[in-house]
């Protein structure tokens, strides 16, 4: 995926987004989404702050010791910005290509997607991913090593997309056949990787 078919997908994901928040109620707000301990304000607002500078992030670098995790939660726990504040970052994102510090291209991208559906699966929202999209942040996420390393954490698997051209892992590797969607959620630590479907009896 080309630079500019990338930034495209981006804004289109934010300005998607931001729709879908407008129409959420304050205690849909305050639900636990996907990520451990995290509400979906806070997910919505982090999204927002992959424009903050390093400035702005540094009070909570230093608060958490510089480790990443703690530092990314502390940003969203702190920030102020109420519903309307927070779709209107995200529609004033539109157009920017800025990004944090040592990321990549495609990871805004990437955080878009995967925060999306922290979103909306514990509130029963099924939301599609764009296929060219999810296929760019899946091959992303399998190269990775922090904060996700699939090759690491899940050896042994070979996936492949039913509804997509994506396909990765060692050819001898179990192979676990799924919606890209899917295959970025278990990459991505949403989903546990099922277990094998068990082999029919011929008997």
């Amino acid at each position: 995926m080309d630079s500019d078919t990338i930034w495209r997908n981006v804004d289109e994901q934010r300005g998607q987004l931001a729709d879908l928040l407008d129409t959420l109620e304050p205690h849909q707000w305050a639900t636990p989404s996907l990520c451990a301990d995290w509400t979906v304000r806070e997910v919505a607002v982090h999204i927002t702050q992959s424009h903050a500078s390093v400035g702005e992030m540094l009070p909570a670098a230093l608060k958490s010791g510089f480790r990443f995790d703690a530092m990314v939660r502390r940003a969203a726990l702190e920030d102020p910005a109420d519903p309307a504040a927070i779709t209107a970052r995200l529609r004033a994102m539109t157009g920017s290509r800025k990004r944090p510090p040592l990321t990549k291209e495609v990871d805004p991208l990437l955080d878009v997607l995967i925060h999306t559906q922290d979103i909306c699966i514990p509130l029963g929202i099924d939301r599609p991913m764009p296929s060219d999209a999810a296929v760019a942040v899946a091959d992303r996420l399998w190269h990775m090593k922090f904060p996700f390393a699939p090759q690491r954490d899940l050896p042994g698997y070979r996936f492949v997309a039913t509804d997509a051209d994506f396909a990765v892992g060692p050819e001898w590797g179990a192979r676990r056949e799924a919606p890209i969607r899917e295959i970025v959620l278990m990459l991505s630590r949403r989903r546990d990787v099922p277990d094998a479907e068990p082999e029919a009896d011929t008997e």
